[in-house]
């Protein structure tokens, strides 16, 4: 008599109809949420009152707002990036922001006796005989994995133990395979942007977060290249226990701070007036540390940590940055780290030609829609590549026709350049959440000077832009010059 081991035959059926349970609750809710703005937009073009078309406006972001949380946060996994993307101030409506917010930290933990499971299977030894202390409740859960404090035997400091949630990396490449299908829809219809080449990127670059060797190599040379370049480091990296690491395992240093989202509460909490000279001083030095360690990796060194969102940015004593989470880097090739040089040139000069003849350098294929051509791609490269957005623009909107984006169709759009629009604009939305406009093309010029000079490609003034010796002078100058 044969006998069926029916919960092992049910287990089985639900893990191969997740998947396309997954991408049918996608389809749907996305569905939904396009077709509900597209009948808006219908229905606000017969309002001709301004006041009133922009309080309709506000009630549509947030109807949809709640659907757009509803998803990200059932869905959870990659979504909950995809939620970290779009929910910035400067990029999506405010309602939108509001709510997405607090997404941040909010993937469900795998219980203890998992992780405990998946450690010593991974280590090959007890936890017991590893760990001098291990705590049970993790400090954080993210979409790949979640961290726990522990103290290694025989060892006086803390540690912080990252483990891989178990079967995440199918589920999360089914989302972004979705994704693309919308992106390809999207490009064709409402957005005249290559977006799916930015959603390949994305699965190249999360594909990569699933291999914890490649994270503790990419945090060791990015920690080497900050010291040898500075004085001190403008930003902590983490030292690995290299001998703690494996594909789903990395051990780290704890590094004692708080997340940069709850700095304001922080100042509150130690009665410090936020508008006050102490509070400014102290957001202008994370802000400078973090900027100056990006352009640094970015334009000299061309391998650089993608993924500035706000849960990965610790502010320590002192105003000191803290950078964690090394999942997403990115090398870029010399072509792209030079031309990307020359436009953070362009923007700081606000230099029309020469930007032109970046985008030509950096494979940005345009069709021009639109009179005054010139101006129209250099508002564009401020609106993708800079922090300081261009003059009357508070937020991006891609539905608006007066967005360049609009009048712009970007045609081909290098997948590699994405995890620097994404950088940058996560820096933006650092900068809109403490209250400082800045230009880091300003502060970046004298990097991407270097970064050319060294290649033998630095040729002076083009197009009417600022002479050399005409710049702003002062590096807080420059960053924090409010046009």
């Amino acid at each position: 008599m044969i006998s069926l081991d029916t919960n092992g035959l049910q287990e089985k059926i639900s893990t191969n109809l997740r998947p396309w349970h997954r991408s049918f609750q996608f389809w749907v809710r996305a569905v939904d949420i396009y077709t509900g703005y597209k009948v808006f937009q219908l229905r606000a073009s017969f309002v001709k009152d301004r006041l009133k078309q922009e309080a309709m406006w506000e009630r549509q972001h947030e109807l949809a707002a709640d659907k757009i949380y509803a998803m990200c946060a059932d869905l959870g996994g990659f979504f909950l990036k995809v939620a970290q993307i779009i929910g910035k101030p400067d990029l999506a409506p405010g309602a939108w922001v509001r709510r997405l917010v607090t997404l941040c930290d909010q993937a469900p933990a795998t219980s203890y006796d998992v992780v405990k499971l998946l450690i010593e299977k991974e280590l090959g030894q007890s936890l017991d005989d590893t760990f001098e202390r291990f705590d049970m409740h993790p400090l954080g859960s993210a979409s790949i994995a979640q961290v726990h404090r522990a103290r290694l035997k025989g060892d006086k400091k803390d540690v912080v133990v990252k483990v891989q949630h178990p079967g995440v990396q199918e589920l999360m490449m089914t989302d972004i395979h979705n994704l693309q299908a919308f992106a390809l829809y999207m490009q064709k219809t409402d957005i005249k942007f290559d977006l799916y080449s930015v959603t390949k990127e994305m699965e190249k670059q999360i594909g990569y977060e699933f291999d914890f060797i490649r994270e503790a190599d990419a945090m060791e040379r990015i920690r080497r290249f900050l010291l040898g370049n500075n004085k001190k480091s403008p930003v902590k990296v983490p030292q690995v226990a290299r001998n703690l690491v494996t594909r789903k395992l990395l051990v780290m240093e704890f590094i004692d701070g708080i997340p940069i989202m709850n700095l304001g509460d922080e100042i509150a909490k130690r009665g410090i007036n936020p508008h006050g000279k102490m509070a400014v001083a102290a957001k202008q030095r994370i802000l400078e540390s973090l900027t100056k360690a990006y352009g640094q990796m970015i334009l000299k060194s061309g391998f650089f940590h993608a993924d500035p969102h706000p849960g990965n940015i610790m502010i320590c004593k002192g105003s000191e940055v803290a950078l964690l989470d090394y999942g997403q880097v990115k090398d870029l090739p010399d072509k792209l780290k030079l031309g990307y040089a020359n436009l953070i040139i362009a923007i700081a000069d606000r230099d029309p030609v020469r930007a032109l003849e970046s985008y030509r350098e950096l494979g940005i294929d345009t069709v021009i829609k639109c009179e005054n051509e010139q101006q129209e791609l250099l508002r564009l490269a401020e609106t993708m590549f800079d922090t300081k957005l261009p003059p009357g623009v508070v937020m991006l909107q891609p539905f608006s026709e007066e967005s360049s984006i609009k009048k712009i169709a970007v045609q081909t759009f290098p997948e590699e350049l994405f995890s620097i629009l994404r950088t940058v604009h996560l820096l933006r939305g650092l900068s809109v959440g403490l209250g400082i406009n800045y230009s880091c093309a300003e502060q970046w010029r004298p990097i991407a000077e270097e970064a050319l000079a060294a290649a033998g490609r630095l040729t002076g003034n083009k197009g009417g832009g600022r002479e050399r010796g005409s710049r702003r002078p002062g590096l807080v100058g420059r960053l924090f010059w409010r046009g």
